[in-house]
């Protein structure tokens, strides 16, 4: 009786969710169809997210005309699908780097309350980009308590994780 009951939960639960599943999936089949029935090419808006170490995302917007489903595939199989509909499709992409606005203007501080800050620009309070950790400022030695209220430039992935690494020692224990 009670595997009756079971099995019959299972399948009410396949009965909903099954059209769900296959929904997602049929907007770009119904292009497909157009596409390749029609004889005639389809254009899709296509939204490439980047999504960076540091937290930023940057979007680039590209018109696309689509000949082949299969070319498009193949052209965006690094990506992953976030979102589809019949005129636009958005794709993610983890990029293992910093982000391009943070090379060019990130510097890490320490913001009044002793937390470890990328700043847009100079540290000066305000324009935090990320915040960290609270960092024990008693123990932090004194040269890198300067270069903390100076500003650290962040160039790169390594200087990211290198000033990250060197200040997580000093990190407040809670």
């Amino acid at each position: 009786m009670r595997a009756l009951k079971v099995s019959r939960i299972i399948m009410v639960f396949l009965m909903l969710s099954l059209p769900l599943f296959f929904s997602f999936g049929a907007n770009l089949s119904v292009i497909a169809k157009e596409s390749l029935t029609s004889g005639e090419p389809h254009n899709v808006d296509v939204t490439l997210q980047r999504v960076y170490l540091d937290g930023e995302m940057s979007e680039e917007k590209l018109e696309e005309t689509i000949w082949s489903m299969e070319d498009f595939w193949s052209r965006y199989s690094e990506w992953q699908l976030v979102d589809q509909n019949q005129s636009e499709i958005i794709f993610r992409q983890d990029v293992d780097d910093i982000s391009p606005l943070l090379k060019m203007h990130g510097y890490f501080g320490l913001a009044e309350d002793g937390t470890l800050s990328i700043y847009h620009g100079k540290p000066d309070g305000s324009d935090v980009i990320q915040s960290f950790f609270q960092i024990n400022t008693e123990k932090l030695k004194s040269q890198l308590y300067e270069s903390l209220l100076e500003g650290i430039p962040v160039s790169s992935k390594e200087d990211y994780i290198q000033v990250l690494k060197k200040y997580e020692e000093y990190s407040m224990e809670l």
